[in-house]
């Protein structure tokens, strides 16, 4: 069984929880054959990651994590930037910084949650969503889809840290990466890293 170990940086709390659990699902597909590694992702905030220097200390820092197959992930939300704007500019940061290894740097356009909208009728009847539950139309173009989820979730409003990674184990991942760009594009970076 050939070991892999995905170091990550996320912005969110909830990211934190529901990230490994992401990776381990798309690994058991994508290479059932690996031991994916994962281990707890660092958290720091968008507005730190962003700033110059302090994701690229945080990428050799975790790069040093990864010993052999694998490499670092960076995922953070959009919000309101264009991902095909800021995305490659924090790539080439993370890249440079660990030159030696396989790097990664993924931004869910608005924000994680919108995979779990492209996905919606696989979580119907999940933690309080109701039994029929339909997907937007444009997913990744709902700035709140936190909210979205909320308002479906009457008794108990969404919480990050405790739904995402519920949501993460199960939501259905084909029809996520058929609805939304940014989800099917963290697939191809994860694969990239587990087959690396």
């Amino acid at each position: 069984m050939r070991s892999v170990t995905i170091a990550s940086v996320v912005e969110g709390h909830g990211d934190v929880q529901a990230l490994p659990v992401l990776l381990r699902r798309i690994a058991a597909e994508v290479d059932p054959g690996s031991n994916l590694w994962v281990p707890r992702p660092f958290r720091i905030n968008r507005s730190g990651l962003v700033r110059p220097g302090r994701m690229e200390a945080v990428v050799q820092t975790l790069g040093d994590w990864v010993t052999g197959a694998g490499g670092v992930l960076v995922l953070i939300d959009a919000d309101e930037d264009c991902p095909a704007d800021l995305g490659p500019s924090l790539s080439e940061r993370a890249q440079t910084a660990r030159p030696d290894k396989n790097v990664a740097v993924v931004l869910a356009n608005r924000e994680f949650e919108a995979w779990f909208l492209a996905s919606a009728p696989s979580l119907a009847g999940r933690r309080g969503l109701p039994e029929v539950l339909e997907s937007p139309t444009d997913p990744e173009s709902i700035a709140g889809a936190k909210e979205w989820l909320s308002h479906r979730m009457p008794d108990a409003p969404y919480k990050e840290t405790s739904d995402q990674a519920a949501f993460a184990a199960v939501f259905d991942t084909k029809a996520a990466r058929a609805k939304a760009p940014s989800f099917d594009k963290l697939w191809r970076e994860a694969e990239r890293l587990i087959r690396a």
